[in-house]
């Protein structure tokens, strides 16, 4: 998705939710800068390294919903991870390392648990880093402890930010497969229901919880855009909780 086609997009995702594009772009200009200063990969050099592991064409996407646990069982049964790359929406990140499992790429704004998506860097994932609105804290303290790194953004790309579409973690990881060549997409722990887990809400008391009034519309804008990849592109789209029906 070209960022004429995702400005309309973000102009109804600001409207619905009540996010501030000044917030964004001020996000945004602070991780350009300190990519500026400590380096940063261009999309072209992450394909390249991507290229050395694996096939790009192959992709899991992780998600943190309440499958996550029976879909990460699932892939590691039925699948070749040797011929996948796999992407961990964030906190997914965590939910993956439990069960031994390494991402290549977290999709990331940071707020997951910080020690698991430090510990899935020092392991070799490589990590697309986003900035928006209500982040500003958190790419400012962590950003330069991370390596292997790529930036984006939602508002209109800057500098050493890029923007691929997508809104929330586990879309973005979505489109940013297409930008390294997506032919087949399998989605894990892709839910888009009304219930969280705690690997995307820490502070719930259970395992599982509701999601509150803004999740709920960020879950209604991702199924959307995965609608809009499955209508426009030739991606062959496999999400397991469709197999669980």
């Amino acid at each position: 998705m070209d960022f004429n086609e995702w400005e309309g997009w973000y102009k109804e995702i600001l409207d619905t939710l009540g996010f501030s594009r000044e917030g964004d772009e001020n996000t945004a200009a602070l991780l350009d800068k300190i990519l500026d200063e400590k380096g940063c990969l261009t999309i072209e050099q992450f394909f390249d390294e991507m290229m050395e592991k694996k096939d790009t064409s192959k992709f899991i996407v992780v998600g943190a919903g309440p499958s996550i646990k029976k879909h990460i069982k699932y892939v590691k049964e039925n699948y070749d991870l040797n011929d996948y790359l796999i992407v961990s929406a964030d906190g997914a990140t965590t939910a993956m390392l439990e069960d031994d499992l390494v991402p290549d790429i977290v999709a990331t704004d940071l707020d997951g648990k910080m020690d698991d998506l430090l510990a899935a860097n020092s392991l070799g994932s490589y990590f697309v880093i986003h900035a928006h609105g209500d982040n500003e804290e958190l790419i400012n303290t962590y950003t330069t402890r991370f390596d292997k790194i790529l930036g984006t953004t939602q508002s209109k790309p800057i500098g050493h930010l890029y923007n691929f579409g997508g809104f929330t973690d586990g879309d973005r990881a979505m489109f940013f497969t297409l930008a390294l060549g997506c032919k087949e997409m399998v989605l894990a722990g892709m839910d888009f229901g009304t219930t969280v887990t705690k690997y995307s809400r820490p502070n719930i008391e259970g395992p599982t919880g509701p999601a509150d009034e803004v999740k709920t519309k960020k879950l209604i804008f991702a199924e959307r855009l995965l609608a809009w990849i499955k209508e426009n592109t030739d991606v062959k789209v496999i999400n397991l909780v469709d197999i669980d029906k």
